[in-house]
């Protein structure tokens, strides 16, 4: 197989340096005459990956570049870009996570504390982001703000994933930005689960007791054409895990946690619930 049987356009490689890095693959892979097939073979990974990281879908990865380089003989230069294009305004840890969560077909999610952030209105997001960046400069939060109100907008595409949420009723009574925030949120969060069907949200009640992830948050994401992985997080900090097996256990948990969680209906009506409870503080 020869490189002209892979796609022949590209996105405009001046438009971020992903998109560069993207560039720069295609034009190398082509000048030395292989298939996006033929280069994943040398990086031990599929063509249709390679194909991703041209077309900026996905972003570079340091274990990739250093293999590109060694393939092509370039160097460190795929290294260099590399580092680039990973600059983020998101945490460093959340970068790859965030990444997979816009190409994840599912998403199901377990979050012990707050709303889940692909859910949160801005001011239940800025209040939040407040607390965590005590002492950031105000564009810092403005930053992180802005980056978690865009990733939440991939809940209402029509092509988006479908997102199964389980949150601990605890999320419920957190006062997270005062009483009218609180109000907003939930009742957004309802609206949300009235009107978008690839949206699914069950409550944990305190009556489950103990339960796996009852401490943190957890996302496990399933994709079409590659296998699934789970990322976790607290406070300053998250792993993204791939390792089948640890990914197949999480399933088992996060299958268990659902189980034990109110139905969909009954979850929908607590929500409302509280929500007005909030209003009329």
């Amino acid at each position: 197989m020869t490189a002209q049987h892979d796609q022949n356009a590209g996105p405009d490689p001046y438009t971020s340096p992903k998109t560069f890095y993207g560039s720069e693959l295609r034009r190398v892979r082509e000048e030395a005459g292989l298939s996006q097939t033929e280069v994943g073979e040398r990086c031990f990974c599929s063509g249709t990956y390679i194909g991703q990281f041209e077309a900026a879908v996905r972003r570079p990865q340091p274990d990739i570049s250093r293999m590109l380089d060694e393939a092509f003989g370039t160097g460190k230069h795929f290294r260099r870009l590399c580092e680039l294009a990973r600059r983020s305004k998101l945490p460093s840890y959340f970068e790859d996570a965030a990444e997979l969560e816009k190409l994840a077909e599912a998403i199901s999610t377990y979050e012990s504390t707050f709303v889940p952030g692909l859910l949160q209105t801005e001011s239940y997001a800025r209040a939040l982001i407040n607390a965590a960046q005590r002492f950031a400069p105000s564009k810092v939060v403005d930053d992180l703000v802005r980056s978690r109100m865009e990733r939440g907008s991939v809940v209402d595409e029509a092509t988006g994933p479908l997102l199964w949420v389980i949150i601990h009723e605890a999320v419920l009574n957190v006062r997270v930005g005062g009483a009218s925030v609180m109000a907003e949120q939930l009742s957004a969060l309802a609206e949300t689960m009235r009107m978008n069907r690839r949206v699914l949200v069950q409550v944990l009640p305190y009556a489950a007791g103990e339960q796996a992830f009852l401490n943190g948050t957890m996302v496990l994401m399933a994709f079409a054409d590659s296998p699934p992985a789970v990322y976790t997080e607290s406070a300053y900090t998250g792993q993204l895990i791939d390792e089948p097996s640890l990914v197949a256990q999480y399933q088992r948990a996060y299958d268990l946690v659902r189980a034990a969680s109110l139905p969909s209906e009954a979850s929908l009506a607590l929500i409302e619930s509280t929500a007005k409870e909030f209003a009329k503080q």
